[in-house]
């Protein structure tokens, strides 16, 4: 079965995390993604690391299945190969720093003038207007705009998210964004301009605390890995030095967890711990009565009485135990894939489509399809050289 992307053409002038991440899946289910890279180093996200095989951990994550093409953009002879390949495209996309495509020409009201059926989509910090349009955003800066290291970390300090949730929300809407457009499109023939911004989107998930502190008078206090308004609900310590995690959702499941797990049915009753309310109050006292019937269980009896009491749990897990995790195994999310530095293990899309094998093709070298695109654009092999002689385009096949 094709996958439902297939004949989709999109090129993006991306680079680091959410642009490509967005792109990425869009590859992920079959479109072609034209990633526009500086011929002098290309995406920055390349040199971010040497992890995997001496290639970067984040640009492998967000870039497989793509095409490189090196092509220097403010270069007059580039900017002519540009639009050639934009006026072939369904997609334009861009994450670029607030008002570079503009002065490139390659904003939206200058592209969907040219081509009115093409869908323009960028990906900025803040947005185009207001009083924060020209400001630098990173991830981290961003979460902290949102708010959200106000609500992470312990009482004694803040600390970010430990993935660049900034940048994921951002490349999530720009993917969902692209396909209602494109849906949008095949319905009414309409071309599509879209704004999503790192603050906004990270924002959408900020609205729970947020409604809370705005409504509620008081902000969620940071609470380390403990629920901020649920109690008990997080880490606690076992006899044999093992760190359970669980969750107590209802009054139903507090009084199995009373009985079956504590061995202490009356507990559930006491007024101190009675209710979600009063539980969170007594936060102190209530985890000294869990670990202190913890301390004569391990890890593995204290989760066999979770399960048995049907209250929610889980192990911390390291990165090399996620890996493997059996979980993953019996669901089969492994794929290889290949790379400049040779097979690479990779996690499959998150997502099972009846009779859809998602694209699971190479991570691409710097430049390594530059010559192949020009010459499906018609430029002859003498062509092709004079513009790499003059810096225009890059082939190096470098990683």
């Amino acid at each position: 079965m094709r996958r439902p992307l297939e004949g989709i053409t999109v090129v993006a002038l991306e680079q680091v995390i959410s642009g490509p991440f967005a792109t990425r899946q869009l590859a992920d289910l079959g479109a072609r993604v034209i990633k526009i890279e500086r011929p002098d180093g290309g995406d920055p996200a390349r040199s971010y690391d040497r992890s995997v095989k001496g290639l970067s951990s984040h640009f492998v994550w967000v870039n497989r299945s793509k095409e490189s093409f090196a092509l220097d953009v403010k270069d007059t002879a580039a900017k002519r190969i540009l639009d050639a390949l934009i006026a072939r495209a369904d997609v334009f996309v861009h994450n670029l720093a607030p008002g570079a495509v503009e002065r490139l020409g390659l904003g939206a009201a200058d592209l969907r003038g040219r081509h009115p059926g093409l869908i323009w989509c960028g990906i900025s910090g803040y947005g185009p207007d207001g009083p924060y349009a020209r400001k630098k955003a990173y991830d981290l800066l961003v979460q902290c705009e949102a708010g959200l290291l106000s609500v992470t970390g312990t009482p004694e300090a803040p600390a970010k998210a430990g993935i660049p949730v900034a940048d994921i929300a951002a490349g999530m809407y720009a993917f969902s964004s692209i396909l209602a457009a494109l849906l949008r499109r095949e319905r009414g023939g309409e071309g599509a301009t879209i704004d999503v911004t790192m603050f906004d989107s990270l924002g959408e998930w900020m609205s729970f605390p947020a409604y809370f502190a705005h409504y509620g008078g008081t902000a969620p206090t940071r609470s380390g890995a403990y629920h901020a308004t649920i109690a008990p609900y997080g880490p606690f310590s076992t006899g044999d030095g093992g760190t359970v995690f669980l969750s107590v959702q209802n009054e139903r499941e507090w009084a199995r967890f009373c009985e079956t797990v504590l061995g202490h049915a009356a507990l559930a009753r006491e007024p101190r711990f009675a209710s979600g309310p009063a539980r969170l109050a007594n936060r102190a006292a209530l985890h000294a009565e869990i670990e202190r019937a913890f301390a004569a269980l391990g890890a593995a009896q204290t989760i066999a009485r979770l399960e048995a009491a049907g209250i929610a749990n889980a192990r911390l897990n390291s990165m090399a135990e996620f890996w493997d995790h059996p979980q993953r195994a019996a669901r089969g999310r492994s794929a290889s894939v290949d790379s400049p530095a040779g097979e690479i293990g990779m996690f499959k899309p998150p997502f099972e489509l009846d009779g859809c094998e998602p694209r699971m093709d190479a991570v691409p070298a710097l430049g390594a399809h530059s010559r192949a695109i020009l010459a499906e654009l018609g430029y002859g092999h003498e062509e092709i050289d004079a513009l790499a002689g003059s810096g225009a385009i890059g082939q190096s096949g470098g990683t």
